[in-house]
């Protein structure tokens, strides 16, 4: 079976499951795609039991597909520039700053908080982790998702100034968690034995600012490409060429691919460029095409999440381990935000309670079951996978299904 047989059967189920969910059970798509794979794939393991070729042939889709080489080195950047696109730069530059603390220092406080408190609960449990390893795992989980914050939020109906600061921190915090993950990386498989303070600040430089500086150099030549012609579909193709030579560019230079696609997507999708550079038509056009984009990969992705269940090892600790870590993520992450919420809540007048809704709206996703994937049998991949699973399925399915009724009890809306 090559990979065209196996991506139109991935296109062929979502389009399927997403047919039930619009038609019959009407959740937002992320989370109803979520749900009806999970569920497709329970009613396949209890058939099994009788006869083993659909268990089997979903099996094969799942160890044929590397998740974590898909999302992060190909899927990531489609989806966060069509994001970016369609987010509204003027009201960004006015959130920058507590936009930057949240993706930053958030994060880093965030992975070092749930670290440590993971430590001690599997210890609880009689589950004896390594420190650093715990700590991976707080880099990991500590990113909130664009493509699932992204998705909910646009049904939520929060305040607009919540809204960008949701959405902005989820756009860039990807990134940051990233570098930090693989920080940690190095250091917990002995490659970072000779790690110095200088070789940490050069990795996040080289990484972060080269990633927001070629995604920059993007953006403006794709801004000049498209304002010298006037022809939707050589411009809809441009865009798409920045996408994809951008990703191919940013691995090469061993920058941020993410981050270098949000800063293209948000110089292309702005305000300026879009009354210099595009006639109302090719704006149009270029919106849908995104737009398609973003809804195909982001169909596949939520099915592919549900299917992922299938590799992992689900013995009754780890269960109970996973279970346990949901209240202590959401903890952890409120405490994260309370400083940067606190410096600037004042000055930039946040709407109340925004350190609560940025906790239970800042949902985990895809990225953090990438990153998961990609640890090491040394570094309890099975442990963490699992843990990293529930927590993500709870946060998509469970805060993205209340946090529109918590803003409307909130009174926020």
């Amino acid at each position: 079976m090559d990979y065209f047989v196996i991506t139109s059967i991935l296109v062929f189920i979502s389009a399927l499951f997403g047919y039930i969910n619009v038609r019959f059970i009407k959740l937002p798509n992320t989370i109803g795609l979520t749900v009806i794979t999970i569920f497709f794939t329970v009613i396949i393991f209890l058939l099994s039991y009788i006869d083993d070729t659909l268990l089997n042939a979903e099996r094969f889709i799942i160890t044929h597909i590397d998740f974590k080489t898909v999302l992060l080195d190909i899927m990531l950047s489609f989806l966060l520039f069509a994001g970016a696109l369609h987010t509204d730069l003027q009201k960004l530059k006015e959130q920058r700053w507590p936009v930057l603390a949240f993706a930053t220092f958030g994060v880093l406080v965030s992975t070092f908080l749930i670290g440590g408190s993971v430590y001690f609960v599997l210890m609880a449990i009689d589950l004896h982790v390594k420190f650093i390893y715990c700590l991976l795992f707080g880099a990991l989980i500590s990113p909130t998702d664009p493509i699932a914050v992204l998705g909910i939020l646009k049904k939520a109906g929060a305040p607009k100034k919540l809204e960008i600061k949701i959405v902005g921190e989820s756009l860039f915090n990807d990134g940051v968690g990233v570098v930090i993950f693989l920080t940690i990386f190095g250091l917990a498989s002995g490659t970072g034995n000779g790690f110095s303070f200088n070789e940490v600040l050069e990795l996040f430089a080289v990484e972060v600012f080269g990633g927001l500086l070629l995604g920059a150099l993007l953006g403006w030549l794709t801004y000049r490409f498209m304002r010298s012609i006037d022809d939707y579909n050589i411009e809809v193709i441009i865009t798409l060429a920045a996408v994809m030579t951008g990703t191919v560019l940013a691995q090469y230079l061993h920058v941020s691919a993410p981050l270098a696609m949000v800063v293209a997507g948000l110089i292309v999708g702005g305000n300026k460029t879009r009354e210099a550079a595009m006639s109302e038509l090719t704006e149009e056009y270029v919106d849908k095409f995104w737009e398609l984009i973003d809804i195909l990969l982001n169909t596949v992705l939520f099915v592919l999440i549900g299917m992922e269940i299938l590799v992992l090892d689900l013995e009754p600790k780890y269960i109970i381990a996973g279970l346990l870590i949901i209240p202590i993520g959401l903890i952890c992450r409120y405490l994260s935000l309370i400083l940067p919420v606190y410096l600037f809540q004042k000055k930039l007048d946040f709407v109340p309670n925004t350190n609560l809704i940025m906790t239970w709206g800042g949902l985990r996703g895809a990225i953090s079951i990438a990153l998961a994937l990609g640890l090491t049998d040394a570094m309890e991949r099975d442990l963490f996978l699992v843990v990293t699973y529930i927590v993500v399925i709870f946060s998509i399915v469970v805060q993205g299904l209340t946090v529109e009724k918590l803003i409307k009890k909130l009174k926020l809306n």
